[in-house]
């Protein structure tokens, strides 16, 4: 247990930090899940929809310090590809 009110206070920051970031996770792997759906379903214009949602949730991630920028960069450019390998597959 801490003893001083500075490593009080730490914990006290520390669980609210990890109670946002663990939501704002959780936001993001639902959007992306949400995409990879739409691609596993074959439904172009759905999968394209939904990326569009889940980009700003990624990169708001990044901006907040809860994903490394490279990490979402990452993900925002497998997406992609995989949607728009969708639009190749039926055209």
């Amino acid at each position: 247990m801490a003893n001083t009110a500075s490593a009080q206070k730490r914990i006290r920051q520390t669980e609210k930090r990890m109670a946002r970031n663990k939501a704002r996770k959780s936001r993001v792997r639902t959007f992306v899940r949400k995409v990879e759906e739409a691609v596993a379903a074959g439904d172009k214009a759905a999968a394209q929809e939904a990326f569009r949602a889940a980009q700003p949730e990624l990169q708001r991630a990044a901006t907040k310090g809860t994903l490394h920028a490279n990490t979402v960069a990452r993900k925002v450019s497998r997406l992609s590809a995989r949607v728009k390998s969708l639009g190749a597959a039926q055209g």
